[in-house]
């Protein structure tokens, strides 16, 4: 068996893959390393899910694994994952556990863990947490069992964190919010309003299956037409945990994640607040950002596709704003995580400082065409040594210069390489994609 742990905790089909046993037993490993890391005082840890049927009976086991190892337990019910973070540093808890599978469908769940602070639990700890499932060791009895509680007010300690960091009020703008029915149903249309927006919520009904059906940030035409019928300001379109967000504007024209970084960017830079006025965004960016930045005097540091590697760059180099094409977006200052709520309040706030509508201000960056074209081999390292495949990548960059990128990027998961190429227009971006899978196509 692989590692259990993957790029974003535990992930699989609840039930099958994720059972409740796995869950105690992943929860009670967690809860003894931390123990066996501080012996000082008793593990406590802050427990959050998201509205999918499944996280009721994974949060039971979660809930029960914590104890039988001796940790207390504090459940903050429905949360986004960006708000268990939060919670974790707020309540001076030693452990967070999110359990959600994001933006994948309703039968699917996850375990996420995070670590004091509110950070990603680090590689290290998750190898011990793994290595240490499966043990019988002697459990607590008596007044050693951790208790469980319920912290009431969980919600409004995550809105004021919320309101607390977005700087200008939001009178005057309307906007609708889609809630994926997940995890931000109710922090979301909340907090907006608080912040002095008028708010119309969509899918923001719960029940327990209906999670990212047809809505939220993976299918963004319901919250189009609903900005149109409803003569609203923009959209703001969360997945299921919503530690992301995308937009559209009054034209119901999409609004991606680095038009948004573009829009933030630009913010910090006035107020500022952007560290050496530096943006950190994946090598997946598209080049209009890169044009757009270069022109406003904002340098880009790139990463390896991934918020943990994005993460990583903002606290090497002490900058103050990174993210993904997604729409994953971190604000170092104000969250460990990636925060969708955070993130689309920044924007709106934005679009109320400067009285420009939302098209305007993400007018500033042009999206170009982006074809990515997958292709399967059967040696990646082959591929990535192939002297028909580097000329041929070297022809077209020769042939877009400056107008133009070439990405190669092997799957971490499978014998494919991806052919990214973005360029001036549609044709000549597929053209090349399609003349570079061949040759990639051809290494045997």
């Amino acid at each position: 068996m692989g590692r259990l742990f993957g790029t974003d905790g535990v992930r699989g089909l609840a039930n099958v893959e994720l059972t409740p046993e796995l869950a105690l037993t992943v929860a009670a490993s967690a809860a003894r390393v931390l123990a066996e890391h501080d012996r000082s005082h008793r593990p406590v840890a802050v427990v959050g899910r998201d509205p999918r049927a499944s996280g009721e009976m994974l949060q039971a086991a979660v809930a029960a694994g914590l104890s039988s190892a001796g940790a207390d337990v504090l459940q903050v019910g429905v949360m986004p994952t960006p708000g268990v973070a939060y919670l974790v540093d707020n309540l001076g808890a030693d452990l967070g556990v999110m359990i959600s599978a994001s933006h994948n469908p309703m039968p699917d769940n996850g375990i996420k863990l995070f670590s004091a602070g509110g950070h990603k639990l680090p590689d290290d700890i998750e190898d011990e947490i793994e290595a240490g499932i499966g043990a019988t060791p002697q459990r607590p009895t008596g007044a050693g069992v951790g208790r469980i509680y319920d912290v009431a007010d969980s919600l409004d300690r995550y809105i004021a964190h919320l309101l607390r960091a977005t700087p200008q009020r939001l009178d005057g703008l309307k906007v609708v919010v889609d809630c994926a029915n997940g995890a931000a149903w109710a922090a979301a249309p909340r907090a907006y309003r608080e912040a002095g927006a008028e708010v119309i919520a969509i899918h923001a009904l719960p029940d327990g299956e209906n999670i990212n059906h047809e809505c939220g940030s993976t299918h963004i035409e319901g919250l189009r037409e609903a900005v149109l019928a409803e003569g609203a300001d923009m959209g703001i379109a969360h997945d299921g945990d919503a530690d992301r967000c995308l937009a559209v504007d009054a034209e119901g024209n999409l609004v991606d994640g680095d038009q948004i970084m573009a829009v933030l960017a630009l913010a910090m830079k006035d107020r500022g607040e952007l560290v050496d006025d530096t943006l950190v965004a994946t090598v997946m960016s598209n080049l209009g950002l890169h044009l757009a930045m270069r022109e406003a005097g904002v340098k880009i540091r790139t990463t390896a596709v991934g918020d943990r590697y994005v993460l990583e760059e903002l606290r090497t180099g002490g900058y103050s704003l990174g993210g993904e094409q997604s729409g994953h977006v971190l604000l170092p200052s104000h969250a460990t995580t990636g925060d969708g709520l955070l993130t689309a309040m920044g924007v709106m706030a934005r679009v109320a400082a400067t009285g420009k509508p939302l098209s305007e201000l993400a007018g500033v960056m042009r999206r170009l065409p982006q074809v990515l074209v997958n292709v399967k081999v059967a040696d990646k390292a082959a591929v990535a040594k192939a002297t028909s495949v580097n000329d041929a990548v070297a022809a077209v960059e020769a042939e877009l210069g400056e107008s133009g990128r070439v990405l190669l990027r092997p799957s971490g998961t499978e014998q494919l390489v991806r052919v990214m190429v973005e360029a001036t227009s549609e044709a000549t971006a597929e053209a090349a994609a399609n003349r570079l899978a061949s040759v990639v196509s051809a290494v045997s």
